[in-house]
């Protein structure tokens, strides 16, 4: 057990709780719609950063810090590649599921937003079998900065600590944001919009194109496989 400095990045799936608020048939597909958009944001992960775990509708990420490591301006890149990644996978999605299933899940795909902080603190890393297991005030806190009052639901939050560090995202303007979180009290951020091209929605009638419900299929299969043979890899809150 240790206590180090470390970066922390959460990047959560924002719009997901009214998203499985659907009929008990829709779920699997849900379930695996989500699966497969934090699918593309983890896949983007290289070392320094490394998945530490999977919570509910979010993944939590974390670097040890080193002095002068130059660790920091790599990580704010990577976030870049997984929003974009993120946007790429929800469009594959949304044009795969044209003309397929009716249900409320392949339908509102476009509804699910991503949103991510950053932040730079200390932490104590216990190793708890397998896993390193994160624990202190800063893990605290961002975690609490998901519970902010930002009217938009896609972002990237850095709080001041690691923007000091990284310098931020290049050629993006910050808008300050200081909001009080419980526990913890204020916290000075800055928020990030990145541009983002704007999904097509497809106005093709639901089962009426056959690559639509081969794709109502795969999500199927690939959902019930989930949960057979890899149940650690379930989001949990669905």
């Amino acid at each position: 057990m240790e206590i180090q400095p470390v970066y922390l990045i959460l990047a959560d799936i924002s719009g997901y709780t009214g998203f499985i608020k659907l009929h008990k048939n829709c779920l699997l597909h849900a379930e695996q719609i989500i699966t497969d958009l934090m699918e593309a944001v983890i896949h983007k992960i290289e070392p320094p950063l490394q998945l530490n775990k999977l919570e509910g509708d979010a993944a939590f990420f974390y670097a040890k810090a080193g002095d002068h490591d130059g660790a920091a301006p790599k990580i704010t890149g990577q976030v870049l590649a997984f929003t974009s990644a993120y946007r790429d996978k929800q469009q594959a999605l949304i044009k795969a599921a044209e003309g397929g299933c009716p249900c409320a899940a392949c339908r509102n795909i476009d509804q699910l937003k991503l949103k991510t902080i950053l932040h730079y603190g200390r932490a104590v890393i216990k190793q708890v079998h397998r896993l390193e297991e994160l624990a202190g005030e800063d893990v605290i806190t961002a975690h609490r900065l998901l519970k902010n009052k930002v009217p938009a639901s896609e972002y990237i939050m850095m709080t001041e600590d690691f923007y000091h560090i990284s310098g931020g995202l290049a050629d993006n303007q910050p808008e300050p944001y200081t909001d009080n979180y419980e526990g913890i009290g204020e916290v000075k951020t800055l928020l990030y919009y990145p541009e983002a091209f704007p999904l097509e929605i497809p106005a093709t009638a639901p089962m009426t194109k056959l690559s639509g419900r081969l794709e109502a299929l795969r999500l199927d299969l690939k959902g019930l496989w989930r949960r057979l043979l890899r149940p650690k890899l379930i989001f949990h809150n669905l």
